[in-house]
């Protein structure tokens, strides 16, 4: 199995000699500027934006701004950083904060941002843990990028979505559009709720929890994640091959299917004839309370599938 980063071998000890290569030959300058600049509409714009560096030693260096291109550019090559935050869009440059009234350098706007932390999805992979990463857990990210960008896109009508690689154990999304950038924190954190399909502590069983009907966000995202379930689930995470993943799936059935089914599973050890049984069970009990027997398939879905941001 492929690892496709690891912590285990990365080489930070190379930095030092590497970085000033990367700034010179290889960082995008331009691109970095005409996206951070939007055509230089609004006045200013730019240069009231906070950089923040990450320098050797776990140097942390706030308040950086630049008039230019030029400037950024020369500036990142001389400190080098090992990590570039992009804060937000100041009613004042940030590098002259201090010398700004009190109370009058306020943040304006920013890009709304979404991070997708791996670490995050340890519970619902057995291939990696941690900050590891392998062609087979990455389909949790290809899932989650392709429901929550569906959602950005149709739910909220955003057109600039800007998904890249952290760098290390997931992905961020940065939402461009003029609307976004101008939320508020209360409006933001409303788009974060509604987008977060997991709830539940860490120790809850039952980490997903569907309403009855089902909201139109999760059926479209059950409906992303359902072509994929059978070879990332059960061939990739093997989440019905061993008696502790068992239980972990039976816990999230009606308590009525749990014996029936731990009794069939003595019988039958393959993980796909195991997952058609419950489908088998959940299709025999549609009559009555068929909607929430339905829903212990739906379940099962997103626990081992969904987004978490």
């Amino acid at each position: 199995m492929q690892k496709i980063t690891s912590a285990n071998n990365y080489d930070q000890a190379s930095l030092p000699d590497l970085l000033p290569l990367y700034y010179r030959r290889v960082f995008p300058f331009s691109q970095y500027y005409r996206w951070l600049n939007y055509g230089g509409v609004t006045k200013n714009y730019f240069q009231n934006r906070e950089f923040s560096f990450t320098l050797k030693d776990d140097i942390y260096v706030r308040y950086q701004s630049f008039g230019s291109q030029s400037e950024l550019e020369k500036e990142m090559q001389k400190m080098n950083p090992y990590k570039i935050d992009i804060g937000a869009v100041y009613s004042h440059r940030p590098s002259q904060h201090n010398t700004v009234k009190s109370g009058s350098f306020q943040a304006l706007e920013k890009e709304l941002v979404f991070d997708i932390d791996m670490t995050d999805y340890d519970d619902v992979r057995s291939c990696c843990s941690a900050a590891d990463i392998c062609s087979k857990c990455w389909t949790l990210m290809t899932i989650a990028i392709r429901i929550l960008d569906r959602a950005l896109r149709e739910d909220f009508g955003f057109r600039h979505r800007l998904w890249v690689y952290s760098g290390r154990r997931g992905v961020h999304c940065w939402v461009c559009d003029e609307a976004a950038r101008k939320l508020s924190v209360t409006a933001r954190s409303a788009v974060a709720e509604y987008l977060s399909l997991v709830k539940g502590g860490e120790d809850t069983v039952k980490k997903v929890q569907l309403s009855d009907p089902i909201h139109p966000l999760i059926q479209e995202s059950l409906a992303v994640i359902e072509p994929y379930f059978p070879s990332y689930a059960l061939d990739s995470q093997d989440i019905l091959g061993s008696k502790e993943s068992v239980e972990k799936v039976l816990a999230l059935m009606p308590e009525e299917a749990r014996k029936e089914l731990r009794m069939d599973f003595l019988q039958e050890t393959s993980p796909a004839r195991r997952w058609a049984l419950i489908q088998s069970w959940v299709e025999r009990k549609q009559v009555g309370e068929s909607r929430r027997r339905r829903s212990s398939l739906s379940n099962s879905d997103m626990s081992f599938s969904r987004p978490s941001l």
